[in-house]
């Protein structure tokens, strides 16, 4: 768990919660922050969109008032952000935390945001305008999925952890692989077995498959009784459906019950089943990053072997 060289002097040690969606993690920080000072620092894709709030399972406000979170609300839902944007707002949280004498806690399951906090971001080349204008012409007439089979066959580590619609990651892994004749995912593999920025101690929760899916849908059916349809529609008054927010997973498909008459029932089905693909993808990149140190479970880091590992990790950053 050395540090990188070229970390901040105030870097010290740093705690992450990682995993799927649905794994427990805000649950085991609420769970520490009833005994410790600690922060959250979020690395979520989704719950830096303002508005973007049930769908995402962002802390209420009791929850917030309660465990402080930072990086969330920071984006409207036509912006974006990469990941070095995200290290780099990360990296003042963490500072701002431990400068007020409290502990921060990295929680998400964003693989590369995670990745580009403890490590950086691998040295790639810039984009080719050419090269970008023709593969996305390809996209629109072939459709994304079919690109995305292309980039399985060159470059299968991203193509698992990126889904057939995404156009923006598909082609940036066909790009790179054309520039440097190397696949995009071999090349971060390489990046990742470097030296940390930060000395982490990074947990992967996980849970077996069938209780998995049962949290998977009943946090579900907890999102819809809370408004989620309601939620959207209020979004999509102030926002187009063509925001980069609402290709998020829950928000896409209700986007297409309200503006394409896609039954409720159906659309509870089709983010069942997306939120268990995203969750593969989720697992199948902490699997491969050497980052994580333990894979755990909630459970198991709350009452289990894990607890004293976790607790002596917290209790060696306190002032």
């Amino acid at each position: 768990m050395a540090a990188h060289p070229d970390a901040p002097p105030s870097a010290g040690k740093l705690l992450v919660l990682a995993g799927p969606t649905a794994s427990g993690k805000t649950g085991v920080a609420l769970a520490l922050a009833d005994r410790y000072p600690i922060e959250v620092i979020s690395a979520d894709s989704v719950q830096v969109y303002r508005g973007f709030d049930i769908g995402s399972a962002k802390p209420s406000a009791a929850e917030q008032a309660r465990l402080p979170h930072h990086v969330i609300d920071v984006l409207d839902p036509e912006q974006g952000m990469d990941a070095g944007e995200y290290a780099r707002l990360a990296q003042l949280a963490i500072a701002d935390v431990r400068a007020r004498g409290r502990v921060p806690v990295v929680v998400g399951g964003t693989g590369l945001w995670l990745r580009a906090l403890l490590r950086g971001l691998v040295e790639l080349p810039k984009a080719d305008p050419a090269l970008r204008a023709a593969l996305e012409a390809e996209c629109a007439q072939l459709g994304a999925p079919a690109l995305h089979a292309r980039l399985a066959q060159v470059d299968p580590r991203v193509a698992a952890a990126v889904h057939p619609n995404d156009q923006l990651r598909i082609v940036r892994g066909l790009e790179v692989y054309q520039q440097t004749g190397r696949p995009l995912g071999e090349l971060q593999a390489e990046h990742a077995l470097g030296a940390r920025r930060y000395e982490s101690l990074m947990f992967a929760l996980d849970l077996p498959s069938d209780a998995h899916t049962r949290a998977i849908e009943q946090r579900l059916d907890a999102m819809l009784s809370a408004g989620l349809v309601d939620e959207v529609r209020a979004l999509l008054e102030r926002y187009p459906d063509s925001a980069r927010a609402f290709g998020s997973v829950g928000y896409k498909e209700v986007v297409a019950h309200l503006r394409d008459g896609v039954t409720l029932d159906e659309t509870r089905r089709l983010i069942r089943k997306a939120t268990r693909v995203y969750a593969r993808r989720q697992r199948t990149w902490l699997r491969s990053d050497p980052s994580v140190d333990r894979v755990s479970t909630a459970r198991a880091l709350l009452n289990g072997a894990e607890r004293e590992a976790l607790e002596r990790f917290i209790e060696a950053q306190l002032p």
